[in-house]
């Protein structure tokens, strides 16, 4: 088996979509994942892209992809990586590839001063946990994630929009 890990390149595209549908489907929410491969290569390709991505391959097929794009830590004063999302095809789990593809991101981080990489997990995936820690990282059980999307996000940002005259009591 040859495997390597490489920056993502155009002719990937379609591949890393289908993965994160896969991933999406792993997750048990595959009708919320909508990617496009229009959408994810006009990300990945801009002229100065806010996304990035990895991909992992087997003999010459791509397994498996970490994208991600950059954090900036107040407290640091730095830059970091957050890794949106991590997906290995699970017939070639086992293989080092996951592994392989959050070191490239480790060293990515390293070669440019950056001062963490991040991550969320599903709390239910366990695989994932064991395997992160695996790799010495510490579970952030402090925080708590928050997301606003959809109509709450649409309202709320109507009430800002209500106010063009700035803030008001």
């Amino acid at each position: 088996m040859s495997a390597r890990i490489r920056r993502a390149t155009p002719a990937d595209v379609p591949a890393l979509v289908e993965l994160v549908h896969e991933l999406a489907d792993y997750e048990k929410a595959p009708e919320e994942c909508t990617l496009t491969t229009e959408q994810l290569g006009a990300a990945l390709f801009a002229t100065a892209p806010a996304l990035f991505a990895h991909v992992a391959e087997l003999d010459g097929e791509v397994a498996g992809c970490a994208i991600w794009f950059l954090n900036y830590s107040t407290w640091d004063g730095v830059h970091g990586i957050y890794l949106e999302d991590l997906y290995v095809r699970p017939r070639t789990r086992g293989t080092g590839l996951g592994k392989a593809l959050v070191a490239a991101l480790a060293a990515e981080a390293v070669e440019h001063g950056y001062s963490r990489v991040s991550w969320s997990v599903l709390t239910w995936n366990t695989p994932s946990i064991a395997f992160y820690e695996s790799l010495g990282a510490a579970p952030q059980d402090e925080w708590m994630g928050y997301r606003l999307a959809g109509a709450e996000l649409t309202a709320l940002a109507a009430s800002a929009q209500s106010r063009s005259s700035g803030i008001s009591p």
